[in-house]
């Protein structure tokens, strides 16, 4: 694949060990390969005569290390041996070895209470491709429809391979690992979950779709949050003169992703599909370079209790609202125009199709790519 991701793993860690957490296919083994190849010794989990060995013997890591003479070690899958973390931690402290602990999963490693590193290690993130990486191949049509997992993204048949994909993680990430007791519900939630993808949870209504009670709802929308498959936007709640809803809403990954599991084969342009396509691609978008620049701000949205809304909002400095429509109009503005009157944020974005920059009382109206290009510049935060 001779695409270049903006993730620089050298960069990360001539600093410190970090964490390299991915859901599956985003190209987390790929990228160890062509950035650290030569350069770090890799230690697989997924093969299984390693993995046995140091599952019955911990300490056998510290052998590994001496004998392959590397101040750099990646350790893949990491979650397969949670307590291996322990003599991470060891060889941290008393030998210096910067480690690269990747995986596609926190689930084992959360519920385990396993020793996360104790902040000897940071955090980072590897996300679907986007829009930036993909430069002149980038198509919003496909994108919007297949999403931006490299081997689905490049594939000559991207809906076959979104299927797959699909079929995996139920059958690895959630049956192998036993995350649940029946897989019946759990399969009839995912397609409600994508259903309502980008819109504020309501466990009972989910639970009464997917015939499974409130809080079976909550433990499968944790199970997402753990293996990576989604995340929750939660809400801005420090407006006085508009009361703000308190609810956090869902979104999963990527978006080839959410139309897979609810079997959706086309979104035409000018349908809600492709708006609410078009806005979840902005947030991803929004939450990968925040992730990569390594911007300590939180994403979140607006709402409130009157339906006024903002659809991304970062830390208390940009207000982002985004519309698939190729003619802005007065309307689109409603929610920005609300927010500013609490005089919290610096910028306000209205991002469309319109091809017209325009800016209407200090509300910045951008085109898309516009946007992009300022964002991934660094103009935007």
């Amino acid at each position: 694949m001779d695409i270049s991701r903006t993730l620089d793993l050298n960069r990360l860690l001539t600093k410190k060990s970090h964490f390299l957490l991915g859901p599956r296919s985003t190209g987390k083994s790929t990228l160890v390969k062509e950035q650290l190849h030569g350069k770090a010794f890799l230690i697989d989990l997924l093969e299984s005569d390693l993995f046995l060995r140091l599952s019955a013997n911990p300490t056998l890591l510290e052998s590994l290390v001496a004998e392959s003479r590397q101040n750099l070690v990646v350790i893949d899958e990491i979650q397969k041996i949670p307590f291996l973390l322990d003599e991470v931690h060891r060889l941290i402290e008393k030998k210096k070895i910067h480690f690269l602990l990747t995986g596609s999963s926190a689930r084992k490693l959360k519920k385990s209470q396993t020793n996360l590193l104790a902040g000897r290690a940071r955090m980072a993130n590897l996300f679907p491709l986007t829009w930036y990486e993909l430069g002149k191949r980038f198509d919003l049509n496909r994108y919007l429809l297949f999403g931006g997992l490299p081997q689905v993204y490049l594939s000559d048949e991207p809906q076959e391979d979104l299927v797959a994909y699909a079929n995996l993680y139920i059958k690895e990430e959630i049956q192998t690992e036993a995350l649940i007791r029946s897989l019946p519900p759990f399969s009839r939630f995912l397609v409600t979950a994508a259903l309502s993808n980008g819109q504020i949870i309501n466990f009972t209504k989910v639970g009464d779709d997917a015939q499974v009670s409130p809080s079976t709802v909550r433990e499968y929308y944790s199970i997402l949050e753990d293996t990576l498959m989604g995340f929750l936007l939660p809400p801005f709640t420090q407006t006085k003169k508009r009361k703000a809803i308190q609810t956090a809403k869902f979104y999963f990954f990527d978006t080839g992703v959410v139309h897979t599991f609810m079997e959706r084969k086309s979104i035409p342009e000018n349908s809600g599909a492709f708006g609410e396509a078009f806005e979840h691609f902005i947030g991803m978008e929004l939450r990968a370079y925040l992730s990569y620049a390594r911007k300590l701000e939180n994403l979140s949205y607006w709402r409130s209790v009157n339906r006024q809304e903002v659809d991304y909002l970062i830390g208390k400095e940009v207000a982002i609202e985004v519309k698939a429509t190729k003619k802005i109009s007065k309307r689109h503005l409603k929610g920005l125009t609300a927010l500013q009157e609490e005089k919290i944020f610096k910028k306000y974005f209205l991002i469309s199709q319109d091809p017209l920059l325009q800016e209407n009382n200090n509300i910045h109206c951008l085109p898309w790519q516009e946007f992009l290009e300022r964002l991934w510049d660094g103009e935007i935060l």
